[in-house]
């Protein structure tokens, strides 16, 4: 395989997104209403809360979580001990839920979308293989989802560590499973999906067939997904590397049966 030529077919593709920006300007506002606007909002209440009577009732939600994530909160008083749980514990799915839905908007256009353009002749007939041609479909998906993913993660921990941190003690943020959570679960579970939509996306004749066809797809992946990332933060480290090992096989395979989707028929349209 000829990475120069995938480089091409991902370039181009970057290009295309960057000039449509009443396309991806919506994507970077909700990463940043979830890992900014929210999470400054919620924290601050939280910690600046001075009604005893509510600060009794938070407390008596606090005692209402799981054994294991009580014996880890930090703080001197119930609103600081509930702002650090969800700071630590209840928003770990934005990391996956996010990036997801950025990496899964841009994979349901990028091959359909070659088609309703009318540049899948050109594509067609360059000299890129078809596996070039996927795997920089695939790589064009994915960095934006990455770097959502790591700005958005870097955003988010700042906020807590100024808001949070002074009521329990300094930075603490990120934890070590969060660590592993975003280096070594969240990117097989972006490629995992990714590989799933680019498949539809190579056999639907629309985007909007590519969009209800991937969501019905991959909606069951991102359940699971935010289930395993609020199980796997309270829980021990090995428990969260086997998620993350599992989701790099299911990637793996995903990918491999994925590149044979692309065929050069179908990106001008004679099915097959």
């Amino acid at each position: 395989m000829n990475w120069n030529r995938t480089w091409v077919v991902a370039r181009t593709d970057l290009l295309q997104l960057w000039r449509s920006r009443d396309f991806w300007i919506p994507l970077v506002a909700i990463a940043g209403l979830f890992f900014v606007a929210l999470p400054v909002l919620l924290f601050t209440s939280l910690t600046t809360i001075s009604d005893q009577g509510l600060v009794q009732q938070i407390g008596d939600l606090v005692d209402t979580l799981p054994a294991s994530i009580q014996q880890q909160v930090q703080g001197d008083s119930p609103n600081v001990q509930a702002a650090y749980a969800m700071a630590v514990y209840l928003f770990a799915p934005l990391a996956i839920i996010v990036p997801l839905t950025v990496s899964s908007a841009i994979g349901s256009h990028t091959i359909v979308g070659e088609r309703e353009r009318g540049s899948g002749e050109f594509l067609a007939h360059s000299p890129a293989s078809e596996r070039e041609i996927f795997v920089g479909k695939l790589i064009a998906a994915l960095l934006p989802g990455y770097a959502v993913e790591l700005v958005g993660f870097a955003l988010y921990s700042l906020v807590v560590n100024l808001i949070v941190g002074p009521k329990v003690g300094g930075w603490f943020f990120p934890t070590a499973n969060w660590w592993v959570l975003v280096l070594w679960v969240v990117p097989p579970f972006l490629a995992l999906v990714v590989a799933l939509i680019l498949r539809i996306s190579a056999r639907v004749s629309s985007a909007a067939a590519a969009q209800q066809s991937s969501a019905l797809i991959t909606l069951p992946l991102v359940i699971s997904a935010y289930g395993m990332a609020s199980a796997s933060l309270s829980r021990a480290g090995w428990f969260i590397a086997g998620v993350g090992l599992l989701a790099w096989f299911a990637a793996a395979l995903a990918l491999w049966r994925g590149i044979r989707s692309v065929r050069r028929e179908r990106l001008l349209g004679l099915g097959g």
